[in-house]
């Protein structure tokens, strides 16, 4: 069963871009989660939290249209969520080209242009001129010419980035945008969603192992785990209490220099959210400034 955590709704003059009623997903005769109520506003930033297999992947395919949910109801700007969607901007798992791919930048994010229609393999001049204003908004204008397999992870990033929001999307959904970039690649991939969100009102929601990089930045989190969830602010859903109720083992979450430590069972939390020994590492290995792996 799920729980609320007493979250402040959105006000009254947000539009609810993103809404869950009694919701349930079951995949491969496995119910991930149910009962499950959201709402994503206009404007709010959303991290889905939670171990490998408790279905956030699956919960951004649900409002991707790519999954049915197994009971209630989803909509997404007021739709039911729908395959190849221009409401939906997606930004995947950072995944690295084939150094030897000839496509280029500006290819990938045309793609984004031209993906929710069928029988168009070329864009028109509309489609052109989108390209070049999403590539500006992310600052890739030097390399989106070059050939993507030639670009840094981050750079391959930025334009993934441009990619979501070809379309001038009211919703961005992002699977692990962080996963294998740098720290310092990492706070400008977070710079750009926030500015996204601040600057145009877009409902922001990342999957993520690790919260800190996005911490100051984040409205409400959602946390899976078990079959289980939570909603709520980072103060409500990240405490000892809340954690050791979802996971039903004693777990402890301390905060260190603005970041969240996250103390228990070593087999009970998620390998990859932050433990006492992965902040000392990283407190030892941080390249100052702006560099190096978390």
């Amino acid at each position: 069963m799920g729980e609320h955590t007493g979250a402040a709704p959105p006000g009254p003059d947000a539009e609810t871009l993103i809404a869950l009623r009694g919701a349930a997903l079951e995949v491969g005769g496995r119910r991930l989660w149910e009962g499950l109520d959201l709402d994503v506003a206009a404007g709010q930033f959303l991290a889905v939290l939670g171990p490998n297999g408790a279905g956030k992947t699956s919960l951004l395919k649900v409002l991707l249209g790519l999954l049915p949910l197994s009971a209630g109801v989803a909509s997404v700007a007021g739709q039911p969520p729908r395959r190849g969607s221009h409401l939906v901007g997606y930004v995947p798992q950072q995944r690295g080209f084939d150094a030897d791919l000839g496509a280029r930048g500006t290819d990938l994010v045309a793609l984004g242009a031209m993906g929710h229609r069928y029988g168009r393999l070329l864009p028109g001049r509309q489609d052109r001129s989108r390209v070049d204003a999403a590539i500006a908004a992310v600052g890739a204008q030097r390399y989106a010419r070059a050939p993507i397999g030639k670009l840094s992870g981050g750079e391959q990033q930025r334009l993934r980035i441009a990619q979501a929001l070809v379309s001038d999307p009211p919703v961005l959904l992002c699977d692990e945008p962080l996963l294998s970039l740098d720290l310092h690649h990492q706070r400008e991939v977070v710079a750009l969603l926030d500015a996204r969100r601040r600057g145009s009102g877009t409902a922001v929601v990342m999957v993520t192992h690790e919260i800190n990089p996005i911490l100051p930045l984040v409205d409400r989190i959602l946390y899976l785990v078990g079959g289980r969830w939570a909603v709520g602010t980072p103060d409500e859903v990240m405490t000892g209490e809340r954690l050791s109720e979802l996971y039903r083992t004693r777990i402890d979450v301390v905060r260190v220099r603005g970041r969240i430590l996250v103390v228990g069972a070593a087999d009970s939390v998620d390998a990859e959210l932050p433990t006492a020994d992965a902040l000392h590492e990283h407190a030892h290995h941080e390249p100052h400034p702006g560099g190096g792996r978390r």
